[in-house]
C-alpha cells in the first residue's frame, strides 16, 4: 500500500493533471495547475473556465487572463510564503485557487475559505488597495474554522463597550469599509463592526501586515493580545511583524 501511494504521488507530480483529477481533489471544476513546487508546499490552481459551486450553485467565479494570473500569483505567493509548511499543515490549508469576480448568491467576496477541503479561493480583482491584507484576512478564517474552541466569540464580545452590538451576519450590515481608522476606538475598520469573526480577521490581518501602532486604545489592545495569545497556542513559533 505504501509503494502504491508513492507511485500515485509521483504520477501526480510529473504528469499533467486533468481538470477532472483536480476536481476529485478539491471539488472545484474547470481548474488547471498554476504552481505545485513551493517551499511551504502550497499548491496553486487557476480557473481555466468559469465555475459554480455549492448545493444551490450559488458560489461563482470566472477565469482571468494569463497576465493577471502571473501578476497576482507573485503577490499572493509572496504574502503566503511567510507561513511555514508546518503551520499550514496545522491550520489545514493546502490549495489556493485563483479566479476573478468571486461571489456568493450574487454578493461579491474577496475570498472563500474551506477548512474541510484545505482550500482558499481568492478573487484576483478585489480592491488593489486592500488586496494583500485581505489574503491574510481570509487565511484567518481558515484558522478560525479549525480552532473554534480557541476563538471564543462570547469572550471577544466582552472586549467591546457594553452598548455595542454586532450584526447578525456579515452580509446583514452596511458596514463594509476596509480603510484603517486613524482613531480606532476598539476597531481597525468599519468592516470590523459586522460580526466577531470578521473583527478577529481584521485584527489578525493588520497584525500580519504590521499596520498598527501601540496606542492607548484599551479595547483594541485587548483584542490584539487575544489574537496573539491564541496564535501562540496554535503554534508557539508564530510571530507577527513588529
Amino acid at each position: 500500500m505504501r509503494i502504491f501511494k508513492l507511485v500515485l504521488i509521483l504520477f501526480f507530480l510529473i504528469t499533467p493533471v486533468k481538470a477532472n483529477s483536480i476536481y476529485n481533489l478539491i471539488k472545484i471544476p474547470n481548474l488547471e495547475i498554476y504552481e505545485l513546487k513551493t517551499t511551504n508546499k502550497l499548491k496553486y490552481f487557476y480557473a481555466a473556465k468559469p465555475f459554480r459551486l455549492g448545493v444551490q450553485k450559488n458560489i461563482s467565479c470566472i477565469n482571468s487572463n494569463k497576465k493577471t494570473y502571473d501578476k497576482k500569483y507573485q503577490t499572493i505567493s509572496k504574502n503566503l510564503s511567510r507561513y511555514s509548511k508546518e503551520f499550514l499543515k496545522i491550520i489545514n490549508l493546502k490549495y489556493i485557487v485563483m479566479c476573478e469576480n468571486l461571489s456568493i448568491s450574487g454578493i461579491n467576496t474577496a475570498g472563500i475559505p474551506d477548512h474541510v477541503m484545505k482550500t482558499l479561493i481568492i478573487d484576483l480583482k478585489f480592491n488593489e488597495k486592500y488586496f494583500e491584507r485581505v489574503i491574510h484576512h481570509e487565511l484567518f478564517h481558515i484558522i478560525n474554522d479549525g480552532f473554534k474552541d480557541l476563538f471564543d466569540e462570547e469572550e471577544w464580545k466582552k472586549f467591546n463597550q457594553p452598548n455595542f452590538k454586532y450584526a447578525d451576519c456579515s452580509t446583514c450590515s452596511k458596514k463594509l469599509g476596509l480603510e484603517t481608522y486613524k482613531k480606532t476606538n476598539g476597531f481597525f475598520t468599519e468592516y470590523s463592526m459586522t460580526i466577531p469573526s470578521e473583527d478577529m480577521a481584521e485584527v489578525y490581518s493588520h497584525l500580519i501586515m504590521g499596520n498598527y501602532k501601540n496606542s492607548n486604545d484599551k479595547i483594541l489592545n485587548k483584542k490584539i493580545k487575544f489574537i496573539k495569545d491564541k496564535l501562540k497556542e496554535i503554534d508557539s513559533t508564530f510571530v507577527f511583524k513588529t
